[in-house]
This record gives C-alpha cells, sequence and structure tokens, in this order.
C-alpha cells in the first residue's frame, strides 16, 4: 500500500480558482502572469528523458482548442524565467506558435526545483522505471536525501524506492529497453537477479527482441539460475572427491577452498610430531613424482 504523500503536491501550488490574468505585473503566489513562451528556459531538474509525440500531439489538439487551461509553474531568474513544471505544455505552445502561455510564479530553490517536477511526473504517471530512478538517485547525490526521505516526500514506500534504484544497477542498454518501453520495471527486476552482466544483457537483449512477457523472462531467468546452481554442486561434488582421497594420503582433515581462477588446500595437524609425519608424506610424494619424470 502507497503512503499518503506528505508533501502537499500540485494542488497545494496553483491556486484553486485563476484571478484576473495580468502581464508584467508583480508575480505573487496568487497571480497568474501570462508570459512570453520565448523568456521561460526548461527545467534543468527535469526527470523526464523523453517525451511522447503521440501524446504531445494530443496536447497540441487540445490547446489549439481550448487553450492553454492550466498555468505552468516558473521561477524568476535575472535572466528571465525558468520553468518548474508544465514542459510538455510549453513545448505545445512553441509548436502552435502561441506568444504567451498563463504561469505561476513560484519562489524555488534547486531543491524545490527538482521535487516538484518529480511529484508533478510520478502524480500523472509520465515517468518510466528509469527516469523515476535517476530522478531519486539525483535527490541523494545532490541534496543529501536517504531512501527514507524521498519516500515520505513522495508518499511512497521505502520498498518501492529501493526496488526503483536498483535499476540503476542494470547494463545501460537495458536501461535503454526499459526508458523507451521495449521492457518494464517488472522484465529489469528479474534480469537483476542474473549475477553476470554478461548474463543480464543476453536475457534482457532477447526478452526486448522477443517481445516477452515479465513471467516469461521470470521463466527463463530462473532456468538459468537452477543451471547455475546444478553446476555448483557438480563442482562442489567433485571437491568433495578430492577432499576424501587427500585424507586418506595424508591421514589427517583436508579442506579445498576453490577461487575463480585459483584456490587454497588446507591440511591440518594436530603436533610437531603429526606435522613431520605430513612432511615426511609430502617429500616422498615429490620425490617419486621427480623419479617419475626423470625415467
Amino acid at each position: 500500500m502507497e503512503k499518503k504523500a506528505l508533501g502537499r503536491g500540485l494542488s497545494a501550488l496553483i491556486p484553486p480558482k485563476e484571478v484576473a490574468s495580468t502581464v508584467g505585473a508583480a508575480a505573487t503566489s496568487d497571480t497568474i502572469l501570462y508570459i512570453n513562451v520565448n523568456a521561460v528556459k526548461t527545467n534543468k531538474y527535469q526527470p523526464r528523458l523523453g517525451f511522447s509525440q503521440e501524446k504531445l500531439d494530443d496536447l497540441v489538439n487540445s490547446i489549439k482548442a481550448k487553450g492553454v487551461v492550466q498555468p505552468v509553474l516558473v521561477r524568476s531568474t535575472p535572466a528571465g524565467y525558468e520553468l518548474i513544471a508544465g514542459e510538455r505544455r510549453l513545448r505545445a505552445a512553441k509548436m502552435l506558435g502561441i506568444d504567451t502561455i498563463p504561469a505561476i510564479v513560484k519562489d524555488a530553490d534547486d531543491l524545490s526545483m527538482l521535487e516538484i517536477a518529480l511529484i508533478e511526473n510520478i502524480q500523472r504517471e509520465d515517468l518510466n522505471a528509469i527516469e523515476e530512478a535517476g530522478a531519486y538517485q539525483r535527490l541523494m547525490d545532490d541534496f543529501a536525501f536517504t531512501q527514507e526521505k524521498i519516500s515520505q516526500v513522495l508518499g511512497k514506500e521505502r520498498s518501492s524506492v529501493a526496488n526503483t534504484l536498483r535499476l540503476l544497477a542494470l547494463p545501460k542498454k537495458i536501461q535503454e529497453y526499459i526508458t523507451d518501453n521495449s521492457l518494464t520495471a517488472g522484465h529489469g527486476k528479474a534480469i537483476l537477479s542474473l549475477p553476470t552482466e554478461q548474463e543480464q544483457m543476453r536475457v534482457g537483449t532477447m526478452a526486448a527482441k522477443k517481445r516477452l512477457s515479465v513471467r516469461e523472462t521470470e521463466n527463463i531467468v530462473s532456468k538459468r539460475l537452477g543451471a547455475r546452481k546444478t553446476r555448483k554442486i557438480e563442482k562442489d561434488s567433485n571437491v568433495a572427491e578430492l577432499e576424501d582421497e587427500l585424507r586418506r594420503i595424508f591421514g589427517t582433515r583436508v579442506k579445498i577452498i576453490c577461487g575463480r581462477k585459483r584456490g587454497t588446500i588446507h591440511i591440518e595437524y594436530y603436533s610437531q610430531e603429526d606435522l613431520n609425519r605430513i612432511i615426511g608424506i609430502l617429500r616422498n610424494k615429490a620425490q617419486g613424482a621427480v623419479a617419475e619424470t626423470a625415467s
């Protein structure tokens, strides 16, 4: 269950009803101004990486018929205005050749700009999972947010925030598949279970190209993990047989520890006499090997 957002959301940032529009008047939180679209710079903290042309065309048709119903949010800068929220509306207005757009001017620092842009897009369900994860990461990197604080501000469960952030561990190509909707966050979470980037790329590319469902992808991942486990069991069985053989040779406990390319053999002894006995066995084996090589 999602938490109720502690942030006030966009409803607290936009007046409940429009007041008389003014041009060039002093900006207040209760005033909607009509400002030149060319005087507005885009939000440098915009979390959305891409804009659907289809949705943008729909908005253009809506604005053509009804005008810009909802004002954009901006902040004032020495160079003009900087957009806080409403980039699609601004783009659509420019596409239609509209000179001015209704706007509310807010006092907002960089953190507020990112928070508001993120809240707006999440409320509208406009962000894909990678864009959302990137925005979370930016809150953590640029503003020292914790996962808990992100969950409180956005009204999301902490586990949901953590799972979304995990998607940034995927190979870049798989992230691109999620961004362009070839894969979903569900695909990404399944692929993350694979232990190597090579396997993640192989399965992720297959799922995207064959348009596999999340369930089908999960089944492939499960089979691959099962095969790895079987190989590990077979390897462990071989190691156990070698350990038994060495125990019989040395008459003591022997442990083989395997790494990816190298490992160690531990041979236990319990007294100086026991150590001398084991060394004697090793010397005899070594001398026998040398003699056999010489012959």
